[in-house]
């Protein structure tokens, strides 16, 4: 099967060499050199994944994939940037992103997170169509798997693709302890020595909208030591 991505870079050839390069998964890529064209491209043509450079003329990648998540559009989004600092990982991951990765890069582990997120979005494919009465409640927390919705004694919560993606699999699995590098395995598709702070990045970002309260955490829990697990519904 060969899939369908964008490539939205203002480098001629770091577009030029991505695209070469993702020939090989099998992909047919689409290359976007501004923002305003790559957008275009995302609202009008069916995408597998994207791969987005934050700095590019016109729109930057940020506002693009704001708007494409607006648009309730959840292909996968691998984020590119020069900057390395946390802070701008953690804007590319709220946006909406569902990795980070930080120039100069190697051209075999971009296209090795591009497949990693195209193998996810493969394996949750299923859940999205449509199956009534698909829906976890536990305690005042709901979450609708059918329409990718979560709320929250009765309120709505923004999450992005990503961090809807952790929290579901944590509520399918209560009580089981994971470390970081098998929730990158699981959720993320790949698992390396180093990219611990994504797990870690998300999942303080998934307490602060569902686990705010002044007891600490309900339903993501930290085992010290080891990893993450959800709360057991059996109530240990």
């Amino acid at each position: 099967m060969i899939r369908r991505v964008l490539i939205a870079e203002d480098d001629l050839d770091i577009a030029h060499l991505v695209k070469l390069h993702l020939r090989d998964l099998p992909c047919h890529a689409d290359v976007a050199h501004d923002g305003a064209s790559a957008l275009d491209y995302a609202l009008t043509r069916p995408y597998d994944a994207m791969v987005l450079d934050i700095v590019l003329p016109v729109l930057d990648g940020l506002a693009v994939c704001r708007a494409i998540r607006k648009h309730q559009i959840y292909t996968p989004i691998v984020m590119l940037s020069a900057r390395s600092a946390e802070a701008d990982r953690v804007v590319g991951l709220e946006v909406g992103a569902d990795d980070y990765l930080t120039k100069p890069f190697s051209v075999p582990e971009l296209v090795a997170r591009v497949k990693a997120v195209l193998r996810r979005a493969e394996a949750y494919a299923p859940r999205e169509r449509p199956s009534p009465g698909t829906v976890l409640t536990i305690d005042d927390l709901t979450i609708d798997v059918d329409r990718r919705t979560v709320s929250l004694a009765g309120a709505p919560v923004t999450l992005t693709a990503k961090e809807f993606d952790l929290l579901l699999f944590f509520a399918e699995h209560p009580g089981r302890v994971y470390t970081r590098a098998q929730l990158l395995d699981h959720v993320w598709g790949y698992s390396h020595d180093g990219y611990g702070h994504t797990v870690n990045s998300h999942i303080n970002r998934l307490r602060a909208k569902i686990d705010h309260g002044p007891a600490g955490p309900r339903f993501v829990l930290t085992v010290w030591g080891v990893g993450y697990k959800f709360r057991d519904v059996q109530g240990d």
